[in-house]
């Protein structure tokens, strides 16, 4: 049997399989991380797939084992599927989410002792410098010493000090749930998450909860759990929005208008256009009220991000169009390496929509040299990526190759 002949069968073959558990070719894609484009290719026979691990991401989406969907794949031992597991930039900071911080503390077999709090400041600070530049194994390798200390510190510390060093674990977890939002680790982020939000509370912060809250949203977003994404995000804005019509200080906007932005991503991926416009222009009015671009509780919420995210919403509903021209007259310079970076990747993921490889490649590029890190591991800019080397076939530029190389985004 010719290659040909064989990938034709294997495409009908997925095709039946995704028709059979009455998925549509964007739902499937969705699933296993690729573009519809990419998997129509794959069904009509044009697209070969031949890397196990892709194979495996189908048949995980299809929900069938690895030799139904290909009788002839080899069998792999667990060893060797764990090996084949590629390392994550996060990998460390995994370790130390994965059970308790201190054990030792639990069994009291361990002296307190007093912690230098003005360093315990700055190592937050640090932990947030390290976040907004995508640069995550520097934060990864810095949370293996924070996190300890301040989980160490909350429990042995003078009751009357306890409070700050609550709010600093909390700001910590939120930096590391978001790391692994855009590492594509949303299992952990949620974890992360919920601990920013018991020790928000404890601070006595209750903003800093909602802050945390925020964070657990888009984990949820990005474990495609968009009811739980909805929910938590929803009730948070509504009881902000109670707040801040009694006190409409410009932190509780922050937070409130990003939750709308949250929203307006959930109705994105759901689909639902007139919803996720309905958000984007709720963040619109409370970043008016705002009336200036801020980082309160790391969210960098204002008028200039709005609009950053409102590219990215557009790129999730498929309106390359819009989303080039509203991009392309953002001035984002003032804003935080990956939010720069950010602009750039959905400008690029726009102009590949339109197959403007050009014009795509470039804006890839630009952001990869803002934020290597981000491009590498985003789901999204490698789905870009892939979906350009695609479209130029055996025509792809060195520059291109290379980037998907880098990026591991071959198709």
């Amino acid at each position: 049997m010719s290659a040909e002949v064989e990938r034709r069968a294997f495409g009908r073959r997925v095709a039946e399989l995704r028709k059979e558990r009455k998925l549509k070719q964007e739902e499937l894609a969705a699933a296993i991380g690729r573009t519809a484009s990419w998997l129509s290719q794959v069904e009509r026979g044009v697209q070969p797939v031949n890397r196990l691990d892709v194979l495996r991401l189908l048949a995980d989406g299809l929900g069938v084992s690895l030799q139904t969907l290909r009788p002839d794949a080899p069998e792999a031992s667990t060893t060797e599927a764990e090996q084949g597991r590629e390392p994550n930039d996060l990998d460390h900071a995994r370790l130390i989410i994965s059970g308790h911080a201190v054990p030792e503390i639990l069994l009291a077999e361990a002296q307190a002792a007093p912690d230098n709090l003005p360093e315990l400041r700055t190592a937050v600070e640090r932990i947030w410098e390290l976040a907004h530049r995508s640069q995550y194994a520097e934060l990864s390798m810095a949370l293996g010493t924070v996190i300890p200390r301040l989980e160490r510190s909350v429990r042995t510390a003078p009751e009357a000090g306890r409070a700050e060093l609550w709010l600093l674990l909390s700001k910590t977890y939120q930096a590391l749930s978001a790391a692994f939002v855009r590492q594509d680790e949303p299992d952990a982020a949620w974890i992360a998450a919920d601990r920013a939000i018991h020790a928000a509370e404890q601070s006595d912060e209750p903003l800093q909860a909602f802050a945390s809250i925020f964070r657990l949203a888009q984990a949820f977003v990005r474990l495609r759990r968009l009811d739980q994404a909805e929910h938590s995000a929803a009730t948070a804005a509504n009881a902000l929005k109670r707040h801040v019509e009694k006190t409409p200080d410009p932190q509780a906007l922050s937070l409130l208008g990003s939750l709308h932005l949250v929203l307006a991503l959930v109705y994105a991926r759901a689909g639902n256009r007139p919803l996720a416009r309905k958000e984007v222009e709720q963040a619109r009015k409370v970043a008016g009220q705002v009336a200036e671009d801020r980082n309160d509780f790391n969210l960098e919420f204002g008028p200039t991000n709005v609009e950053i995210q409102a590219v990215s919403i557009a790129v999730e509903l498929g309106d390359a169009g819009e989303a080039i021209e509203a991009g392309e007259r953002i001035e984002a310079e003032g804003l935080s390496t990956e939010r720069q970076s950010r602009l750039a990747m959905d400008l690029g993921r726009a102009y590949a929509q339109r197959r403007q490889t050009g014009e795509a490649l470039e804006y890839l590029l630009r952001a990869e040299r803002l934020a290597p890190e981000l491009i590498h591991t985003h789901v999204a800019a490698r789905n870009a990526i892939r979906e350009l080397v695609l479209i130029a076939g055996a025509s792809a530029s060195p520059e291109l190759t290379a980037l998907a190389e880098r990026a591991d985004a071959q198709p």
